[in-house]
């Protein structure tokens, strides 16, 4: 069985607490994180929260890239999400840890959209069969 996408759920314990608060770092680490593995990127929005925290998207044509920063647990979240062959989500995941100096990292992967590509072959076959026939029997005279 295929799946249609890989998301990779990371929780980052023991992170660097000033980094966490520090908008246009994360926001450049998640950025260098969809480049570094290969993503198109088509739009990003990041936010400050006060007193502490930070939290950002950034879109890529493959899927998407999350984050959200708890400072004062030296926790964040971070979510890569890709539906592409060519994006590596392993190498991204790989980044945000060595840049954020996450201690204990825990990454859990899901695959996403589980498709059987027998049962959809054999649906088509027979959507395109009953369009067939109901064309040519509209086409009959």
């Amino acid at each position: 069985m295929e799946s249609l996408g890989t998301h990779l759920l990371l929780d980052l314990e023991g992170c660097d607490p000033d980094l966490l608060d520090d908008l246009e770092f994360v926001r450049d680490v998640v950025v260098d994180a969809a480049n570094t593995a290969g993503a198109t990127i088509v739009g990003h929005t990041f936010h400050r929260f006060e007193p502490v925290g930070v939290t950002g998207i950034v879109a890529i044509a493959e899927s998407h890239i999350g984050i959200h920063t708890w400072p004062e647990y030296a926790f964040a979240a971070a979510d890569i999400f890709t539906c592409g062959q060519d994006f590596r989500p392993t190498d991204a995941a790989n980044l945000v840890i060595e840049r954020l100096r996450c201690v204990a990292p825990t990454i859990t992967r899901i695959q996403r959209g589980h498709i059987n590509r027998d049962r959809l072959d054999r649906e088509a076959a027979s959507a395109l069969s009953s369009a067939n026939a109901a064309s040519a029997s509209a086409v009959s005279i």
